[in-house]
Order: structure tokens, then C-alpha cells, then sequence
């Protein structure tokens, strides 16, 4: 199906331009001012109105498989289409988790007949799985989940070992969740020896403190370091940790990389 998008205000890399959108076979193929095309193709007038580039959200919660009355791929994939976000990448930590390639392979099979909008999925790591975490195929996977702190189930990678290995052998960028299960479990031991089970929500952040996600950052830096993988770490919560990031801090920054957020995307899904 072809598209042209005329008379749009486009807005991209900080400026606003009006021109026109060609859209074939679902993808843009051209934008420039008065375009004309010789074939059949769906006209939308845009005038007047703002053409925004799709946002790519690479840390969602979809829920399924496992948690229908929550979210579904279906319902939440809707949303994001309405919201501007076009392209998602879905988290391992559903009901089963996403640890073989089987269950990974099901969860892009959901995907392909429910979402509205582009995908990709993260392949889970845990303490044993490392062999299912290598057949990953890093044309079609966003990238290798790992807890390097407390999550539900069976996710949490603590395992010196375990660490090595995936760092090493990981086909995918590596997506880090960095806190120190070590630091962690201190911590909760004092608010335990406090409180007894009955802690106050005010201890979560003491909890899990600023040591305990500088350490595991610190961690998964000096691991990327030592094996030349691609590092993404989700979710940094302190001023220290953003320091870890400072563009001295590596050697070749495309090929060993800790980001914010990251764009090593592969080719993603796209749902007619």
C-alpha cells in the first residue's frame, strides 16, 4: 500500500518544515515538497496539521503471556499507537518468563497477529539459561534482559560466573536492571532487624540505596569493558552512576556502550 502525506508541518532534528510524506510498502521512502507518483497511491491531506517522527519505547510492560486481566499486547500496543509511539520492546519478566528461545519465539508469534504497532522482544537471562541466551538472534531481538538485582521469579543473574558468560557470549546488546543483590540483602537485613516483616514503605530507597545501584552499574561497566559488549543500563536513578558515562570513560564507544537509552535497533516487526 502506498501513502502520500501532503502539505504537513514536519517537525524533525529541531526544525518545522512543510512537505510531503511518501509511505511505500510501509516505510518512508520520501520527503520533499509537491511530490508526485506516476502509481495508484492514498492521499491524506495534512494541512494544518504537525507530522511528528513515531517514539520508540524500549522498556514496556505488556504483560502477556500470563497476565491478561493487567495488559495485553493488544490493548497496550493500541495505546501507544494512540499516545505517538510507534515502535515498542517488551520486557522477559512475564508469566512464563522468557527464558528459552521456544517461549521467546511465542511471545513474537502473539505480536505478529495482535500489536498495532512495530516490536521487539527482549530474550531473558537468569543463572542457568546461558545456553538459550547464546542462540539468540540478534537480527530479530532487541536484546538479552538481565537482573542484576532482585526480580520476580527466576531472573535474578548474581552468579559470578553466570555474569562472565553473558558478557562474554551474548550475541545482543545487554540490557541491564543494576542493583547490587549483595548491598540489597544487607540493607534489608537492618530494616528486617527494625521492623520485623512490617517494613515502612519510606525504607524502599534506603533499601535499595544509592551503593547498591552504583555498585552493580560500576559492575556491568567493568564487564562490558572486559569483553567488548554492547551495554545498555535502564533506568539510572543517581548523579553518580550518569558519571560512569562520561565520553573518556571508553575506549570505542561503538563497540562497548552504556547508555540512557539505546538505539542499537534491529530490524523490527512491522503489523499491517
Amino acid at each position: 500500500m502506498t501513502y502520500i502525506i501532503k502539505y504537513a508541518q514536519i517537525i524533525n532534528e529541531g526544525k518545522i518544515i512543510e512537505a510531503d510524506v511518501l509511505i511505500k510498502n510501509s516505510r518512508i521512502e520520501k520527503i520533499e515538497k509537491n511530490i508526485s507518483v506516476q502509481f495508484a497511491a492514498n492521499e491524506i491531506d495534512a494541512s494544518g496539521k504537525y507530522l511528528l517522527p513515531g517514539i520508540i519505547d524500549d522498556q514496556v510492560h505488556f504483560r502477556e503471556p500470563g497476565f491478561p486481566a493487567k495488559a495485553e499486547i493488544y490493548t497496550e500496543a493500541k495505546s501507544a499507537v494512540a499516545g505517538g509511539v510507534t515502535t515498542f520492546m517488551d520486557q522477559p519478566n512475564t508469566k512464563p518468563q522468557t527464558l528459552t528461545q521456544e517461549l521467546l519465539e511465542e511471545k513474537y508469534q502473539i505480536a505478529q497477529s495482535k500489536s498495532l504497532a512495530n516490536f521487539s522482544f527482549f530474550m531473558g537471562a537468569s543463572n542457568d539459561n546461558i545456553e538459550e541466551v547464546k542462540k539468540t538472534n540478534p537480527k530479530k531481538v532487541c536484546g538479552i534482559k538481565m537482573f542484576m538485582g532482585s526480580s520476580t521469579g527466576n531472573m535474578l543473574v548474581d552468579d559470578e560466573t553466570v555474569l562472565e558468560k553473558v558478557f562474554a557470549e551474548s550475541p545482543c546488546l545487554i540490557s541491564t536492571h543494576c542493583e547490587s543483590e549483595k548491598v540489597v540483602r544487607q540493607n534489608l537485613e537492618e530494616a528486617e532487624r527494625r521492623f520485623g516483616k512490617d517494613i515502612p514503605i519510606e525504607w524502599h530507597p534506603i533499601i535499595r540505596n544509592e551503593k547498591a545501584c552504583f555498585d552493580s552499574s560500576s559492575l556491568a561497566i567493568s564487564l562490558a569493558k572486559r569483553h567488548n559488549a554492547k551495554l545498555n543500563v535502564f533506568h539510572i536513578s543517581t548523579a553518580d552512576e550518569i558519571k560512569l558515562f562520561a565520553q573518556n570513560t571508553f575506549v570505542n564507544k561503538n563497540s562497548t556502550t552504556a547508555q540512557l537509552l539505546h538505539f542499537h535497533l534491529q530490524p523490527l516487526h512491522n503489523i499491517q
